[in-house]
């Protein structure tokens, strides 16, 4: 009896399925899940395979995409980099600072170019002044003359401004000193230069400090050079002379009208109060009245800034868009060239079918040849655009700034392309009939 029970038990024990042992279930799904891994990378190693063995024509595919992405990544460096100068040079105004000028004269019923009409004095500067908020204001006064210095001379732009124009222009010196309220008040006969003009007029082998130079209809002892600041909307800042404003109605002009009145505001957050308040201002000295336009315009340097990025944008869309039609063409190019590569391969692919290839083995294989097409077209493309850039920042004197957020998207949209356009032909291979396929020759 205990020798049967025994056995009973031992039978038992051997029919219950060990806890090692997978149910046949589990055993195949991951049995499925091995052969769906198996299959894509067979199918990678099969695309670029194909991608090899035809590589020059791959590289002639690719050309639409590389030139597109190249063009992108450029134009929107080359825009950064414009927009980053474009702000530095015009923070070297600062935010809180107001540019006034005379508005456009009216002819024979047509409207002039801003600054045409004469309509600002140095009495209107000095109301300014007064107007709360305002901690600097100078008129300008000036033009082109040439100056003389031995046997040697320079066209440049002379300018006559108050003592404090240098805190308002964030002006630094290189060597010498600025004008002062006594210089100011004597019209003493003394210059400033910027680089370029004291460069260009005096070399490298004189020392412009206490030498005299000859200018229109007087001359002036060179008291200071200023620190180079570079060009600005086309402008080159370090071409020019600044006297005292008084002595520049002495020697540039006896009119009673300035050029510009620039303004200093104490906080940027005040910089719209206090144009209103100067508008308000100028119209009642000028006496303009409700509903009649003003002879002067207000901005401020906020106004510029934007006025910049706003047409940094405007290029920045118009460049990429053209760039764009590249990218479409590529596109094409690689859908085109996966049309033919599938005629070519009819019968590779039945074959594939007829010993066990799934339908969407095939479409997954095709699939992955454009993507590496578009993929491998964007890395190339980036590396060409960002060699390119950098060639022409330097050429051109902008700074380098590269966007990684550009380049992201460039990867992305150069992989979705190829995946776009390789869609139809990939489909277009899994959907041929096996037996059809073997038949080609």
């Amino acid at each position: 009896m205990s020798s049967s029970t025994e056995s009973s038990t031992q039978a038992i024990t051997t029919a219950q399925p060990s806890p090692h042992v997978r149910p046949p279930r589990q055993r195949s799904r991951r049995k499925q899940r091995r052969r769906g891994a198996g299959m894509i990378g067979a199918n990678f190693g099969s695309a670029f395979e194909a991608l090899w063995a035809s590589r020059m024509r791959s590289l002639l595919t690719t050309l639409g995409i590389i030139i597109g992405v190249g063009a992108v990544i450029a134009v929107v460096t080359l825009t950064s980099g414009a927009s980053i100068l474009i702000n530095q040079r015009l923070s070297g105004l600062g935010t809180n600072m107001l540019i006034i000028n005379p508005g456009a004269a009216v002819s024979n019923g047509a409207l002039g170019a801003v600054g045409t009409e004469q309509s600002l004095t140095r009495q209107d500067a000095d109301a300014i002044a007064k107007v709360s908020h305002v901690t600097g204001v100078t008129p300008v006064l000036g033009g082109s003359v040439q100056i003389i210095f031995g046997n040697r001379n320079w066209n440049t732009r002379m300018q006559g401004v108050y003592p404090n124009f240098s805190m308002i222009q964030n002006w630094q010196l290189a060597q010498g000193r600025w004008f002062t309220q006594q210089d100011e008040q004597d019209a003493a006969p003394i210059a400033i230069l910027g680089q370029t003009t004291a460069n260009s007029l005096f070399g490298t082998g004189v020392n412009p400090i206490g030498q005299t130079i000859l200018a229109h209809n007087g001359s002036f002892k060179v008291i200071g050079v200023l620190q180079a600041k570079g060009a600005t909307a086309g402008l080159n800042q370090d071409d020019i002379v600044y006297i005292p404003f008084s002595a520049a109605q002495i020697d540039l002009s006896s009119s009673q009208y300035v050029n510009q009145i620039q303004v200093q505001v104490d906080n940027a957050n005040d910089v719209s109060t206090t144009q209103s308040a100067i508008t308000t201002l100028l119209e009642q000295r000028h006496h303009i009245t409700s509903g009649q336009p003003d002879d002067f315009q207000v901005r401020n340097a906020n106004q510029l800034v934007q006025t910049a990025q706003q047409l940094t944008q405007i290029l920045t869309f118009l460049l990429v868009g053209i760039a764009s039609i590249s990218l479409t063409v590529g596109g094409i190019g690689i859908m085109n060239i996966m049309l033919v590569s599938v005629t070519e391969r009819t019968r590779e692919i039945g074959i594939r079918m007829a010993i066990g290839a799934r339908r969407r083995d095939v479409r997954n294989q095709f699939l992955i040849e454009s993507l590496a097409l578009g993929g491998i077209g964007g890395v190339i493309g980036i590396i060409f655009g960002l060699l390119l850039s950098l060639l022409l920042t330097l050429a051109i004197g902008l700074p380098f700034a590269p966007s990684l957020l550009a380049i992201l998207v460039a990867v992305v949209i150069s992989a979705g392309v190829g995946v776009v356009f390789g869609l139809y032909p990939a489909v277009r291979a899994s959907k041929l009939d096996p037996i059809e396929a073997l038949r080609t020759e």
